[in-house]
Parts: C-alpha cells; structure tokens; sequence
C-alpha cells in the first residue's frame, strides 16, 4: 500500500520546475525563463542579505508567480485577442497610468475586424480598470491556491499575493514599500530584466531597472542590481543544468511520497484545464478512465500508475497556444492548426527530466497519433505506438467527443462510442484500445469477432491478402481502403502473430486454415 512517506524518487522542486517550461510558453517567452529569473533574483539575493535557508521560500515565489495567467486567459482573450501575446507584449512597459492604457487599448479586439476591435476598446474604457483589477485579484487568489496544494506554507503564499504591487503603492493590492516581501521584491526585477538582457542586451536591462528605481521597483533592489549586473545576469546563451543547481540548494530538497505526487500532478493537471473554460476538469477524467481501460486490458499495476498519470499532464503544452485557437468556435486555418499540433511537442519538451517525469512525458505526447500515422507530433503508426498510448489516444478521444468545444457541442455517450468505433474501423484507433476504453466508460464494446492470436475481421482478411502476395496498395484496393491504412493492419498483423515477414506470415495463415477456403484474387 502506497503512502505519503513512500519515496517517488521527485523533488517538488523539480516538478515546479517543469511546471513553469509551461507557464514560459504562456508568458511568450522562451522555455526556461521563469527559471533564468530565479537564478537572478537568488544570485540578487546574496548582494541584499537573505539568508541561504530563506532561499527556497524565493524559488517558489519565482517559479509559481506567473501560475495564475492560466486563470485570467478567458477574460484577456475576450479583451484583446491572443493573450499570449498580450503577455509577450506587457514586458515592453511599466504596468500603471497612460502607458497602461495605451498599451491596452492599441491590443483591445487584436485580430477581430474593425467593428469589434472599436467595441473592445470602448468597454476597455468603460469598464476596463474593474475588468483588470478583477483579472489581477483572480489571478494572485489562484496562484495563493497551487502553493497551497502543493504544501507550500505563508513564506511563499503571501508574498504571491503581492505579484502586482508597486515599490510606489499604485499596484494591486495597494502595498509599498517594504510592506512588499522582499522575494516578491527580487523577482520583480529579476522577471523583467532577464526579458531585457535576452533581447537587448545587459546595458539595456540596467537601463530598465533604473527607469522603473522608486516605482515598480524597490530602490535597494535595484542599487545591488546595477552595481553587480555582469555577475547577477550571466550569460543568457550557456545552457544551465537546473537539476544540479536544485540538488545544490538545501531548501529545495523536499522529496514527494507517491500520494503527493499524485495529488501534485493533480493540481498541475486543474490549472492546465483553466485555460479554456470548456476542458475544465478533462484532464482528470482521462487520467481515471485511461487507468480504468489500463485494467480492462490487462496492463501491470505500474503501468497503470504511470498511464494515469500520464493522461493527468496529457494536455501541458496546451500551455502554448492562444485561446483565440483553443476556443476559436470556427474552423482553424493552416497556421493556426501548426500552432495547435505543437502542443504534442511541447508536453514532450517539459516533461524530459528528471526521469520520473520523463517516463510520464514518453506516454503523455503520444495523445493525439494514430495507428495510421495520422496523428502528431511524430506521425508515429501501428505497433511503433506503444499499448499505453494507443489507450491514452482512445480514451483522450472519447472524453473530448463528450465535452463540449467552441465548435460543436458535446455528443453523449452512445454517439461518442459510435464515433470512437467508426475511427478505429478506419485505422486510426487500435480495435483493443477503443474496447478496453469504451468498457472503463460503462459501455459495451463492439461486437467484433476474433481470429487467431486476437485478429480482427479485418486482419483476417488483409492476411489473406498478403498471403497471397498482394501489395499494401492491392489490399487497399480490394478492401476499399487507403493504402496507409492497409500498412498500419499490416504492421499489426505481424506485431500480433509475432512474424517480420510476408513468407512467415503465409505459414501462420495456412497453419490456422486461414486459406483454406479463399477465393481467386482478382488481376
């Protein structure tokens, strides 16, 4: 029986730390930022007196203070279009006064047509200071929310409540001064001026901090800054080994117990969801009705576990793309889709380490292929996709035909199951999966006839086919199928009679009686 002291071999640490690779891609800026930042705010640290103990309470204030753009995305987008870019953008200028509202108002409506960029800009001013202070407000509740599921005590709490004030008290909530907590203070600096360096270069970035001495920023903060800023930026183009810089720092030790890291993955999968109001609660759903058709098929325990949790960071690089494209209500178009299909990639790249994540990452972004090599990011096709992604594909399928999207309302259940079926009679969802998945969901599986070794129908005919030496594009023709397709039954075959060969696989066919009664093939 697992429990909380059990080891999972996971520093939370490490797992905030592929967490914010997301929340970088939700900011536009280029994976690791928020990790670069707190390698400036720590080194920052040292030049104003925190302590070495008091270091991890700044890690996590850095590394979690963006985590509550996922939950202010709905309003952003419906304010100024792509709230990705919105974010990119906002790092150009001080947040307050006319500056502020320039800013927002050349974004309101972004993308729409004149028409809808005019009523953005009027309800911006209308409305627009209450509609961002309740953004701000929902965004540091949310983010107070993830510190708190992830057992993080009031030294990191607090201060990322504090995300939006100002050294001059014109932020939200309205602290000054030191008021602010001193790691919140740190990454203030640290998150804009790591921006500046990358693109602009360090005179620039201590420009910045100087303009901003006494408003934004805490004047102490800056001074240290400025006096040190070679030793504190570094060089933003040498790859950093963040897992031997979290092994070195003491506080960031904290192991999780199998059950927390459960409930951890849980909470990354609740604030992946936020991004669009219609998949909330989806990435739970598939995580349990993956592990349920895991057991249907027969999958080990430990498979299960990690399938489960698998199917709960399934979804993680939807971190990067707009929720003009996430809840677009009309047919995407050809940039739009590339955008898309690199969240498979994306979810990948976050979760490659430590090994604990990685062996989540190599199931979570085979999501979206499909048996005929149809599916993204890799193409991947028949036996090269593994069991437990061919059962994280139908069950993902499933549970989106069932949930509602911005361009087409939810099927219920018995559609759903129509519609999965009729995608694995096409080939592009393993038969044994589709079954296994429709079996967890409550339903009963299709009626489909085995063969020797678990051959479908189908497989029994293109056998047949092939044992008689027709090509993968003659089997297409004969069965009214497209010649990819017919590769993928072919693959399968071989996979499931354990053959590499057209030969061996003739002499399984007339072993099992298979040509017993076949008809001429046609010229």
């Amino acid at each position: 029986m697992r429990g909380v002291g059990d080891n999972s071999g996971l520093r939370l640490a490490e797992l905030v730390a592929a967490f914010s690779l997301a929340v970088d891609l939700g900011l536009g800026q280029p994976m690791e930022h928020v990790l670069r930042s707190w390698l400036i705010a720590s080194r920052l640290s040292e030049r104003v007196g925190v302590r070495r103990e008091e270091r991890g309470a700044l890690y996590y204030v850095a590394t979690l203070a963006w985590v509550g753009c996922v939950a202010d995305t709905p309003e952003l987008s419906a304010l100024f279009g792509d709230d990705i870019a919105y974010r990119h953008d906002g790092y150009e200028l001080e947040q307050t006064g006319l500056p502020l509202l320039a800013f927002m108002l050349r974004h309101a409506g972004a993308g729409r047509s004149p028409a809808d960029r005019f009523r953005a800009s009027a309800t911006l001013l209308t409305a627009g200071p209450a509609a961002v202070g309740r953004v701000i407000i929902s965004h540091c509740l949310v983010t107070a929310t993830m510190a708190d599921r992830l057992g993080l005590g009031p030294e990191v709490r607090d201060p990322l409540q504090q995300f939006f004030t100002r050294w001059d008290g014109k932020g939200v909530p309205p602290d000054s001064g030191e008021a602010i907590a001193l790691p919140m203070r740190l990454y203030q600096l640290a998150d804009v001026v790591e921006v500046v360096h990358r693109a602009e270069g360090m005179q620039r970035a201590i420009d910045v901090a100087r303009e901003r001495r006494g408003t934004q920023f805490d004047p102490a903060v800056v001074d240290a800054f400025t006096a040190t800023a070679a030793d504190v930026l570094g060089d933003p183009v040498i790859d950093t080994d963040w897992q031997m810089l979290i092994g070195d720092e003491p506080s960031l030790q904290r192991r999780l117990g199998e059950d927390e890291l459960d409930r951890a993955l849980e909470a990354v999968a609740d604030f992946t969801d936020l991004r669009s109001p219609s998949r909330a609660g989806h990435s739970r759903a598939v995580s349990q009705l993956v592990a349920n058709a895991a057991e249907h098929a027969g999958l080990p325990a430990t498979e299960i576990v990690t399938l489960r949790r698998a199917g709960l960071v399934h979804d993680i690089g939807l971190h990067g793309v707009p929720a003009t494209i996430l809840d677009k209500p009309g047919r995407l178009s050809s940039s739009e889709w590339e955008r898309m299909r690199m969240h498979a990639y994306y979810t990948e790249r976050m979760l490659t380490r430590p090994p604990v994540l990685a062996a989540l990452g190599a199931i979570a972004c085979l999501t979206n292929e499909r048996s005929d090599g149809s599916g993204y990011h890799r193409g991947l096709r028949g036996a090269a996709i593994p069991v437990t992604g061919r059962l994280l594909a139908a069950a993902c399928a499933y549970r989106a035909m069932t949930e509602p999207r911005a361009h087409r309302p939810a099927l219920d259940a018995k559609r759903a199951a129509a519609e999965l079926r009729k995608e694995a009679r096409a080939g592009r969802f393993d038969p044994d999966a589709v079954d296994a998945v429709l079996l967890a969901s409550g339903q009963e599986p299709g009626k489909r006839r085995t063969g020797p070794a678990g051959l479908t129908e189908r497989e029994v005919e293109v056998l047949k086919l092939i044992a008689r030496g027709a090509s993968a594009r003659r089997v297409a023709d004969a069965l009214g199928i497209s010649p990819k397709t017919a590769g993928t039954h072919i693959e399968r075959i071989y996979n499931k009679i354990g053959v590499s060969t057209r030969s061996t696989a003739t002499l399984f066919a007339m072993q099992q009686g298979l040509l017993e009664t076949l008809e001429p093939l046609d010229p």
